[in-house]
């Protein structure tokens, strides 16, 4: 079971938070109420995505106070703290994807020699045109074919034609590419990826216990944090890592673990 510890722990923060986006609509709780573009916490916080901030102040919409509020609390939550940690902690579709890339490894997939390749810089193009495809309609236009919207709105008033887009990006991440929709697409990944570059809780790697089994890469859904493997003691510097701890909950050698930044090589 402590080889899952984190991936349990964080399906029950995902489905938790569903069901109190749910809840919130259908039975009128108030502990969480809205969707993970706009929430509520108790009717008293506000909570907004960042992203869909910028797209609608793009999109020349005047923003309530609250709004604004909302996604400075959650900038500085994950700026400090969380890091890109949205996407596996609390982003629904990370369910889907998650569900892709461990079919992928079962039916060994990834040992078929492919010569399909995209760069992971490509969500933070996907960023730049999202933003100037608002300025242009004047509508939030991530949001209109946003999957993690379409999840999220489906739990909570029912699935329509726009499931089939879950389908589609669980079939491209199964036989297309590797982590593709989040490693390389998907733009709300890039924006936390910006966000939490200098956040303060980060995997560190303790090289002397290190015995290159691998299968730490294995898993990451962002292989290329890990580049210090076999080489140097630190904490993964790079801000793609997810902190979704996967790494920490396959490694038997004790060589990684959830830790404060720092920068000290050695």
């Amino acid at each position: 079971m402590s080889n899952y510890k984190y991936l349990i722990l964080r399906r029950i923060s995902q489905i938790t938070l569903l069901v109190l986006y749910f809840g919130g609509n259908a039975y009128g709780w108030k502990m969480l109420t809205g969707t993970i573009s706009s929430s509520s916490v108790l009717g008293a916080m506000p909570l907004s995505d960042p992203f869909a901030v910028l797209q609608m102040l793009a999109a020349g919409a005047a923003l309530s106070f609250d709004v604004i509020l909302g996604a400075i609390i959650i900038a500085l939550f994950y700026g400090i703290i969380g890091g890109r940690a949205f996407c596996s902690w609390v982003c629904p579709v990370n369910m889907v994807t998650d569900a892709a890339n461990w079919l992928r490894r079962k039916l060994y997939i990834d040992k078929i020699e492919r010569k399909i390749w995209v760069t992971r810089n490509l969500r933070y193009y996907m960023i730049v045109i999202a933003l100037i495809v608002s300025f242009l309609t004047g509508m939030a236009a991530f949001e209109v074919i946003s999957p993690i919207t379409i999840l999220n709105r489906g739990v909570i008033f029912g699935f329509g034609a726009g499931a089939g887009l879950l389908v589609a990006i669980f079939f491209f991440d199964l036989f297309v590419l590797k982590n593709g929709w989040c490693g390389h697409i998907c733009p709300l990944g890039g924006v936390h990826s910006i966000i939490g570059k200098y956040n303060l809780f980060r995997v560190k790697h303790n090289s002397d216990n290190c015995t290159l089994c691998m299968k730490c890469k294995d898993v990451c859904p962002e292989v290329q944090v890990l580049n210090m493997i076999g080489k140097r003691s630190e904490s993964v510097l790079m801000q793609e890592c997810t902190n979704c701890g996967r790494c920490v909950d396959v490694c038997d050698d004790d060589a990684l673990g959830f830790n404060i930044r720092n920068y000290i090589k050695k």
